[in-house]
């Protein structure tokens, strides 16, 4: 099943995401090569595609886990959780309808 992991940054939250991103990208490359990813991306904090210093607001995962617990613990283990970039993560049960 898919779940979405929706978090929320911190404020000025740009200098932690830029220190962790590497890592970040790498979990997320991993879940694309198992063929388990169906979007990921972050929420810019302005009205622009390229945020500049306002940087993001939050991300957005949708993939694909055997359970809830299991979405939940790839979640916690996110490195932008251990380097203090999000305020707040909520991992739900996705269903997809469209496309």
């Amino acid at each position: 099943m898919y779940y979405a992991i929706i978090s929320e940054d911190v404020d000025n939250s740009l200098p932690l995401r830029q220190t962790a991103r590497p890592a970040h990208v790498e979990r997320l490359q991993q879940l694309k090569a198992e063929g388990r990813l169906l979007v990921a991306g972050p929420h810019p904090a302005i009205d622009t595609a390229d945020p500049g210093d306002a940087g993001f607001s939050g991300s957005l995962v949708v993939a694909e886990f055997d359970s809830l617990d299991a979405a939940q613990a790839w979640a916690d283990g996110d490195p932008y959780v251990d380097a203090g970039v999000y305020q707040k993560v909520t991992v739900k049960p996705f269903k997809v309808v469209l496309p």
